[in-house]
């Protein structure tokens, strides 16, 4: 069904799967995970089902987790997972140059999509699913020039962050935030990350560090929103637990995107479609092929 690939990003060699029909010019989806979660922690079943609805698909583990390569291990950094969707789009233009490129993400990495979707040319689509956009709604109306930055940043600006801009190491989740805090609070999140990332062959550790530095512009989606020109869905969970995925935020961003928009909200709070088997699992793949049919047909 998939074929193991890899690239390479930001001096790291990149491991994924695709999932191909044979056709150099059909739409493909470029699909990662969120928050220290690997592939094999539910998207491999919603890339599953988008290529079952005629979609190829590039699923990969960002750098430092999971089989993708990259030092220090367990290390998130916003602008480098932002650089691994530029460099999975380089890696299949170069198979394909014509190729329609949709960029998929899921919770943090659904945040980096809206970002990267303006930052990287000719992007077909976007599908955010439950998005991290803040914790709050800005004060700062970022215009045209923080964009400018950004791109100046993203392009090849020096993103490494020091200790002062660094959480951890400390735990992913812990089910004692009194005594054992962790990088994520919600006793939801850590039901999920231990039934999820327990399993066998999930390659996920319960130990995570962030980085986020302090530039002249953040890495977020209210500086990229109003530069978002292509179909974009933006699917949030009802009642979300998690502190950076504040449903004022999130409508914020979506209100800021000019093009072709959807808004979708499922039930279940943040984790509720990630849960498989589950209704919040069907209903969020189902309405994201619905999208897809409709803003990038597979026989276009």
């Amino acid at each position: 069904m998939h074929e193991n690939v890899s690239f390479h990003s930001e001096g790291a060699e990149i491991r994924g799967r695709n999932f191909s029909h044979g056709d150099p010019l059909r739409p493909i989806v470029v699909m990662t995970h969120g928050t220290t979660a690997t592939i094999t922690m539910a998207i491999d079943l919603y890339a599953a089902r988008i290529f079952e609805a005629g979609y190829d698909v590039l699923l990969y583990d960002h750098r430092n987790f999971g089989k993708s390569g990259g030092e220090p291990r367990q290390e998130i950094n916003p602008w480098i997972q932002a650089r691994g969707y530029r460099d999975a789009v380089a890696f299949l233009r170069n198979r394909a140059a014509s190729r329609r490129i949709v960029l998929w993400g899921d919770s943090f990495s659904a945040g980096l999509a809206l970002v990267a979707g303006a930052l990287i040319d000719d992007i077909s689509a976007i599908v955010a699913q439950i998005p991290v956009c803040g914790a709050s709604v800005p004060e700062t109306d970022f215009g045209a020039g923080a964009f400018n930055v950004m791109k100046k940043i993203f392009e090849d600006g020096d993103v490494e962050g020091g200790p002062e801009q660094t959480t951890g190491p400390i735990p992913v989740v812990s089910s004692d935030q009194i005594n054992n805090p962790s990088l994520l609070a919600p006793i939801q999140a850590y039901r999920w990350f231990i039934e999820h990332g327990g399993r066998h062959g999930s390659g996920w550790e319960n130990r995570a560090t962030r980085v986020i530095p302090d530039l002249q512009a953040p890495c977020s989606p209210f500086v990229t929103a109003r530069h978002l020109d292509m179909p974009v869905q933006m699917m949030v969970g009802e009642a979300d637990e998690m502190v950076h995925c504040n449903l004022d935020a999130q409508k914020a961003v979506f209100e800021r995107i000019p093009g072709e928009k959807e808004f979708v909200e499922i039930p279940g709070g943040h984790f509720g479609l990630l849960w498989h088997p589950s209704d919040e699992f069907e209903a969020a793949v189902n309405a994201q092929i619905v999208f897809l049919k409709k803003a990038l047909p597979t026989e276009a």
